[in-house]
């Protein structure tokens, strides 16, 4: 009888190491390099990915999975050196003309200064909603945790788990909210020193090339989407506690922590841009 525990016993602890190995993230099973001739790389047996950029091309990569809300979580560590005029894109997006998108852009920039993190919110195919940040740590030294929580009340970004920006769901004021497309997750590596750096005064300086920037640690606690349906439909709801999250007392005081030491563009702050008066959501920011 011992011996028969013994035996179940060591199936079971197995067969649970075997769900967690399979359930653990690989670049391999998630994601497909798109384009780059060879320039984006996943190494170190699925668990790292790297896209590079020379003058002749840069590279990016895609999800397999499509999702219909999520909360996403990648770790990225940003070209360093003098990366002015390239950008590291991370983004939620949908197809047609019309598409919905979620971005976190990393505007490159001279050494010694600080890399921008550009954000933006589209619906409907309309962005225009542009906050910009910089970081209070170096993003090229070491992995940092980026997170995009999609939900139908709400988007969060955050840096290591501080949120830095809310979106939240405004249609009863008449402001259109990404919540019926469902959008892949995109990144990529690209030359934009026509714009990216100083409005395009700074260039990219290719002897530094090739320029990396590397991928670990993503993960999804998302609805798949498929075939037209959910994974969400039967899930249970306590998996899917972030359908519902929303920033606590506490990461409301780090939110505005951010945005007061951090923030250096808000589009609900430029009156050039709407001389017919600001767009509805900027009354409640």
């Amino acid at each position: 009888m011992a011996s028969l525990n013994m035996v179940l016993s060591l199936f079971i602890s197995v067969l649970v190491s075997s769900l967690m190995v399979s359930s653990a993230s690989n670049f391999y099973n998630d994601f497909d390099i798109t384009w780059g001739d060879g320039r984006a790389k996943i190494l170190n047996n699925g668990q790292l990915l790297t896209l590079s950029l020379d003058q002749a091309s840069g590279s990016g990569f895609q999800s397999r999975n499509e999702y219909l809300f999520a909360k996403i979580d990648m770790q990225l560590k940003l070209v360093p050196g003098n990366s002015a005029g390239t950008v590291t894109a991370y983004y939620l997006k949908s197809n047609g003309s019309t598409w919905d998108e979620i971005d976190f852009e990393f505007l490159g920039n001279l050494s010694g200064d600080p890399y921008i993190l550009h954000t933006n919110v589209f619906s409907q195919g309309k962005g225009n909603r542009e906050q910009q940040f910089y970081l209070w740590f170096d993003p090229t030294a070491d992995f940092h945790t980026y997170t995009i929580l999609w939900n139908p009340q709400r988007i969060i970004f955050s840096v290591d788990g501080t949120p830095i920006r809310e979106f939240k769901n405004l249609e009863s004021m008449g402001v259109p909210y990404p919540k019926n497309q469902p959008m892949r997750i995109y990144s990529s590596l690209w030359n934009a020193d026509d714009w990216a750096t100083r409005g395009g005064l700074v260039k990219t300086d290719w002897s530094k090339a090739p320029f990396t920037a590397s991928y670990r640690n993503f993960n999804a606690n998302a609805c798949a989407w498929s075939n037209g349906v959910s994974s969400c439909g039967t899930s249970n709801s306590m998996t899917n506690s972030w359908l519902s999250e929303e920033l606590d007392s506490t990461s409301q005081e780090r939110l505005q922590w951010v945005r007061k030491n951090y923030m250096i563009y808000n589009y609900c702050t430029d009156a050039n841009r709407f001389p017919q008066g600001f767009p509805p959501e900027c009354n409640l920011s």
